[in-house]
């Protein structure tokens, strides 16, 4: 099956999009909701019906469609090797997930139970978090390399923080999946780059 350019860089811009997030929680800075709520849904759209679908609309994917522009972009001074170290590390985690079936049938399950529980609660309540992140914990982290995030020391030792912290990264490697699901690749990143980016500054205009 073809897929576009476009859903390339919505796939992308999700995992760019939760890296960032992440930084944010980190830091102490504030998140703008939707976004925030846009990649945590994310998770949960297991059978979408086209690639836009997963986060709603390209106007909650502000955040990452923003920070694909910075990573990529012609302006050095932009480029955050932060971020860059978190896309790295999704990426490899995702890739080592799509090898194992197994941990692919129960992170399937685990996704089923969150369902669940969100006709209690909302996709941001702390027990919430707390689903998404112990699945983070119990499924992806064991898969290889943990991802070290870098932060306020203190705000990173909160528990509510280390699980927001946790969700997003899962959603991180949701979008990771996505993009290869749409035909992402590595290499496209260094040989597309200006393709990317013309298509990332056409979904920013429609914004």
């Amino acid at each position: 099956m073809t897929h576009t350019l476009e859903e390339q860089v919505i796939g992308f811009a999700g995992i760019c999009q939760a890296c960032r997030i992440v930084q944010q929680i980190a830091r102490g800075q504030s998140v703008e909701t939707s976004c925030w709520e846009a990649s945590l849904k994310s998770i949960l759209q297991t059978d979408p019906p086209d690639t836009e679908s997963v986060y709603g609309s390209l106007r909650n994917l502000t955040i990452g469609l923003e920070t694909v522009k910075a990573q990529m972009g012609h302006r050095n001074e932009l480029r955050d090797p932060e971020v860059t170290r978190y896309i790295v590390g999704l990426l490899s985690l995702a890739r080592r997930l799509n090898k194992r079936a197994d941990m692919q049938a129960m992170l399937a399950e685990r996704i089923s139970q969150v369902k669940r529980q969100l006709t209690h609660f909302a996709i941001t309540d702390e027990q919430i978090q707390a689903s998404l992140a112990a699945i983070y914990s119990d499924i992806i982290s064991p898969l290889g390399s943990r991802i070290q995030v870098t932060g306020d020391r203190s705000l990173l030792q909160q528990p509510a923080n280390q699980n927001r912290v946790r969700a997003i990264l899962l959603a991180g490697i949701r979008a990771a999946i996505l993009w290869q699901q749409v035909g992402g690749k590595r290499l496209q990143l260094i040989f597309q780059r200006s393709k990317l980016l013309t298509q990332v500054e056409q979904c920013l205009s429609t914004l």
